[in-house]
């Protein structure tokens, strides 16, 4: 490969770089503002993913943002659904 053609290889490569990690920030917002917003989908997440939802938990309780926790153990001691018995 001569050098020449190393530049728009570079640069293709490069674009797609970016374009991965646009996605891929764009997918964490969504999946942070769907847990942010819907106490069903959180408790999802609490089955399928755990590790998941406790790196949402501390990184509000980072920002300041208590009680979201507390709260959701709350309503799911409560209030069980049909999901939480398996």
């Amino acid at each position: 490969m001569s050098p020449k053609s190393l530049g728009p290889l570079a640069k293709k490569l490069m674009k797609v770089v970016i374009v991965a990690e646009l996605l891929g920030v764009f997918g964490v917002y969504a999946l942070f503002h769907t847990m942010n917003t819907n106490q069903d989908f959180r408790s999802t997440m609490k089955r399928r993913f755990p590790s998941i939802l406790e790196v949402y938990y501390k990184s509000n309780e980072l920002a300041g943002v208590y009680g979201v926790r507390e709260r959701d153990q709350l309503d799911w001691s409560t209030h069980p659904t049909d999901a939480d018995d398996h």
